[in-house]
């Protein structure tokens, strides 16, 4: 069965003073199914893209990826311009849209339902995830095994809203689906007046199976509501972090459709294996240029 990833794709682009503007292709969800179509997984990904020439560059850049990619090309490509000052400081300028086509994805079994970012929360297509929601989540007589569900936030408070907004629908998505992946910088703006284990306890409550928390260099927790393992970050030249949290949601989302193991099931053991898993393979991306996730071939060296 397939994979479905759900969510946007856009074009970063860098101006700097003085020199040319810099384009690569971007969004936290499209990072994902480009990782998983590199790793050899079945992916389909349901996006918002232009008829334009950035279109065409992440269509492209997507399908050599393996990727299979849903969406009706129209308009203009989203954009998110970082003009950067002499001191290295960065004044952002975001051109989003966000809404995809719902009856692009096929009725049919799916093994995993992906989505997350700001497809979770920006109108009209938030709708579309909770309408995909309902339909893959809900065993059938002809698909009686329910696909997992996993959301990643990636919180861009410039872009989604306010706190106040935001956190109700944060719950209510991490209320819905079985594994939950933020980093900490996620959970502080989320729940501020909590330390790190006290806020993955909050999205543990709140309905989640598993709980996965990147602290950058200080590693990541991988928690269930009995187990719990913290794992540490896997020493290498950095050269950047673009696209390190969106690889280590690859390795889980990877790891977990090729076992289909049961999330409850894990155990301390199980869960440290799964975050080391996770952050070997984020480091193979933060050791390179840009996002630019694994390729199967890269386990294997």
């Amino acid at each position: 069965m397939s994979i479905l990833v759900v969510g946007e794709a856009l074009i970063d682009i860098v101006s700097t003073p003085g020199s040319s503007n810099r384009y690569a292709p971007g969004g936290a969800p499209a990072n994902i199914a480009l990782g998983l179509g590199r790793l050899g997984d079945d992916v389909a990904f349901l996006t918002d893209i232009g008829d334009d020439f950035h279109g065409g560059f992440l269509l492209a850049h997507l399908c050599e990826s393996r990727v299979e990619v849903l969406a009706r090309p129209t308009g203009r490509t989203s954009t998110a311009l970082a003009r950067l000052a002499a001191d290295g400081s960065a004044d952002y300028d975001f051109r989003l849209r966000w809404a995809p086509d719902e009856s692009l994805v096929e009725d049919g079994p799916r093994s995993i339902l992906h989505f997350g970012s700001i497809a979770a929360f920006l109108q009209p297509g938030a709708t579309v995830v909770d309408h995909l929601i309902d339909r893959i989540a809900s065993p059938t007589d002809a698909w009686p095994e329910a696909a997992l569900l996993t959301f990643d936030p990636n919180i861009r408070p410039s872009i989604i809203g306010s706190h106040d907004a935001v956190l109700p629908r944060f719950e209510q998505l991490a209320s819905r689906v079985d594994l939950v992946k933020l980093s900490d910088a996620d959970a502080d703006w989320l729940y501020p007046d909590l330390d790190a284990h006290a806020q993955i306890d909050r999205v543990l409550d709140l309905g989640a199976d598993l709980v996965a928390m990147t602290r950058g260099g200080n590693g990541a927790i991988v928690a269930t509501a009995s187990a719990r393992a913290e794992v540490g970050a896997v020493q290498v030249e950095v050269r950047d972090t673009i696209g390190a949290g969106d690889t280590f949601m690859v390795s889980l989302i990877h790891e977990l459709h090729t076992s289909r193991t049961s999330l409850d099931s894990l155990r301390e053991a199980e869960l440290t294996r799964l975050g080391e898993r996770a952050a070997g393979l984020a480091a193979i991306t933060v050791g390179r240029e840009g996002a630019d996730l694994p390729w199967s071939e890269d386990l294997t060296r």
